[in-house]
C-alpha cells in the first residue's frame, strides 16, 4: 500500500485526485506543514526540501507533486498518453509549465497577497502578474477543447486543477471572469466522484488554519532580507 504524506493545499490535492481515480489503495499520513513538522528528521529522510506531498511506494520514494504524478501514471499506465505518441511530448511540456511556472507563481502571489507578515508591494505585483501571465496562456490553450493535452483527461489537467481550483485566493476576485475555459475545467473535474474524495482527504477535520510563522526555519529566512 502507498504511503501518501500530504495536508493541506493544491499539490497534495492533486495528487489525491490521482489515487482516488486510479482506484491506487494508500494511507493517508497527516503533515502539519504549520506546526513544522516538514522538519523532523525523519520526514526530511523522504523529502530533503521538506515539502509535501511525498509517496512511499514499496522501495521506491517520490516527492515532487507533479513527479509523483508522472511516476503514478507510468506505473498504472492511466491517465498518461502513450509514450511513442505527439501528446506525451505535450503532456511533459505541460507538466513542466505547471510545475516550474504556473505553480511557483500562483504559491507566491498566495503567499505574499495573504499570508505575508508584513506589505511588500513590488513582490504582490510581480507575482500577481506572473500568476495571470501564466492563467492566461492556460486559458488560450484550453479555447476550443476540453482538456490540455489530446481528447483525453490526464495527470496534466489534474495537476492544472490542483491550482486553478484556488484561482480567486490566486488572483483578485474580479480576475477570476477573465478565464471562463479554466473554470470549465474546474468543474468538469470537482464534479467527478474522485475530486470530491480528494478534496476530503486533503481537509483534515479539526485540523483548524494553519499558524503559518510557527516554523523557527521560516522565522530565521525573512529575518535574512532573503525573502
Amino acid at each position: 500500500m502507498v504511503k501518501f504524506y500530504l495536508g493541506g493545499g493544491p499539490n497534495p490535492r492533486k495528487v489525491a485526485l490521482f489515487l482516488e481515480e486510479a482506484g491506487v489503495p494508500y494511507e493517508p499520513i497527516w503533515v502539519n506543514t504549520g506546526e513544522g513538522e516538514q522538519h523532523r528528521p525523519e520526514f526530511l529522510a523522504l523529502n530533503p526540501n521538506a515539502k509535501i506531498p511525498v509517496i512511499v511506494d514499496g522501495d521506491r520514494v517520490v516527492f515532487d507533486s507533479n513527479a509523483i504524478l508522472l511516476y503514478l501514471a507510468e506505473k498504472h499506465e492511466m491517465f498518461v498518453p502513450e509514450r511513442s505518441s505527439p501528446e506525451w511530448a505535450e503532456m511533459i511540456s505541460w507538466l513542466m509549465f505547471i510545475a516550474s511556472g504556473l505553480g511557483p507563481y500562483s504559491g507566491q502571489s498566495v503567499h505574499f497577497r495573504h499570508a505575508a507578515p508584513e506589505e511588500q508591494p513590488y513582490a504582490i505585483t510581480r507575482y500577481l502578474f506572473e500568476a495571470r501571465r501564466h492563467f492566461d496562456i492556460v486559458e488560450d490553450r484550453l479555447a476550443g477543447r476540453e482538456w490540455l493535452v489530446g481528447d483525453d483527461y490526464s495527470i496534466v489537467d489534474m495537476a492544472l486543477w490542483g491550482w486553478a481550483a484556488f484561482l480567486s485566493r490566486i488572483l483578485e476576485e474580479e480576475d477570476v471572469e477573465r478565464y471562463p475555459n479554466v473554470a470549465a475545467l474546474v468543474e468538469r473535474i470537482g464534479a467527478r466522484p474522485a475530486a470530491e474524495r480528494a478534496i476530503a482527504i486533503g481537509s483534515r477535520p479539526g485540523a483548524g488554519p494553519p499558524k503559518v510563522y510557527a516554523n523557527p526555519h521560516l522565522f530565521r529566512y525573512l529575518a535574512t532580507d532573503k525573502g
